[in-house]
C-alpha cells in the first residue's frame, strides 16, 4: 500500500535525488550518482559502467533509498554549518587580533571587546626591617629574603567568569604568565617571594611564585593569546612579564569573584 501511494504521487513527475546506493528489495544495492523515478521505471546513472541504465520500481526499495539519501544530505547540511561557523569564528578571531593596540600591555578579552590594562604600582618588602622600596630597575643590592607585594586587599578589576582571556603584547623577549597572589595581613598581597644573596659584588636572586597552568598562542611576532587550562578559583590573580633573576616584574592585578 505504501508503494502504491508513492508511485501514485510520482506519477506524470520526474523526481531526482541526490543518493550513493540505490537499494533493491532483495537487499542489494547499486552505486549511483542520481537517479529519476518516472511511472513504474527508475532510470539511475550507474558509477560502475559510467552510463544511464533503468530498472523496474517495483524492484527498488525506495523507502530505504529515501531514508538514507536524507540521511547523507542532513550529514553533508550538518558539516556545511560547522564550516560555516568555523569560517566565522576564524574571521571574527583575526578581526580581533588585529584591532589590539600596538602598545606593549595587556589587554582584557570581553566577547568582542578589549580592554587595555594600566601596570600595577608594586613594592619590595624585606623581612628584616618591613623595608618598603619602590620597584625600580636598577633594584638595590639587598640580601636576604624579601617579597614583592601590591597594596590593597583586592584588585579593583574583576573579570568575568573563571576563565578569562587576554591579549599578552611583550616589551621585551621575557616570559610571560599568570600568577595567584596571596593575602597577607596588612592589607597587602604577595606576589612572589624573593631570596638574594650578595658575594663579592655578585648578585644572586631567586623568586619563586605561584604559576597558573595556562595555554598560550602566539598570534604576532610579539603578541599572545593567554587564558588558564582549567577554571580559576575565587582568589586573587595576576599577569606578569618577568625575567627570572632580574627581579624586574611588570605586573597587571585582577580578582576572580566568588560565583
Amino acid at each position: 500500500m505504501i508503494l502504491r501511494g508513492l508511485i501514485s504521487v510520482l506519477l506524470s513527475a520526474v523526481t531526482a535525488l541526490a543518493a550513493d546506493r540505490l537499494y533493491l528489495k532483495d537487499g542489494d544495492f547499486q552505486l549511483v550518482r542520481e537517479f529519476q523515478i518516472a511511472q513504474d521505471r527508475v532510470r539511475y546513472y550507474s558509477i560502475e559502467r559510467s552510463d544511464w541504465e533503468e530498472i523496474p520500481l517495483e524492484l527498488i526499495d525506495l523507502d530505504r533509498t529515501r531514508k538514507e539519501a536524507a540521511s547523507i544530505k542532513a550529514e553533508a547540511d550538518r558539516e556545511d554549518k560547522e564550516r560555516a561557523e568555523e569560517d566565522a569564528a576564524l574571521r571574527a578571531a583575526r578581526q580581533q587580533v588585529a584591532s589590539v593596540p600596538k602598545a606593549p600591555g595587556v589587554y582584557y578579552i570581553q566577547g568582542d571587546k578589549l580592554d587595555a590594562w594600566k601596570v600595577t604600582e608594586s613594592k619590595i618588602v624585606t623581612d628584616k626591617k618591613r623595608t618598603i622600596l619602590k620597584l625600580l630597575s636598577p633594584v638595590p643590592m639587598l640580601t636576604g629574603k624579601s617579597t614583592v607585594e601590591l597594596d590593597g586587599e583586592t584588585a579593583p578589576r574583576k573579570v568575568e567568569g573563571a576563565r578569562p582571556e587576554f591579549y599578552f603584547r611583550l616589551s621585551d623577549f621575557e616570559s610571560f604568565a599568570i600568577v595567584r597572589l596571596t593575602p597577607k595581613k596588612g592589607g597587602t598581597r604577595i606576589v612572589e617571594n624573593v631570596s638574594t644573596l650578595s658575594l663579592k659584588g655578585e648578585r644572586w636572586i631567586d623568586e619563586t611564585r605561584q604559576i597558573v597552568p595556562t595555554f598560550k598562542k602566539q598570534e604576532d611576532d610579539n603578541l599572545y593569546k593567554i587564558w588558564p587550562e582549567k577554571p580559576l578559583e575565587t582568589g586573587e590573580y595576576a599577569l606578569m612579564q618577568f625575567t627570572d633573576g632580574k627581579l624586574n616584574p611588570q605586573i597587571w592585578d585582577f580578582s576572580v569573584a566568588a560565583k
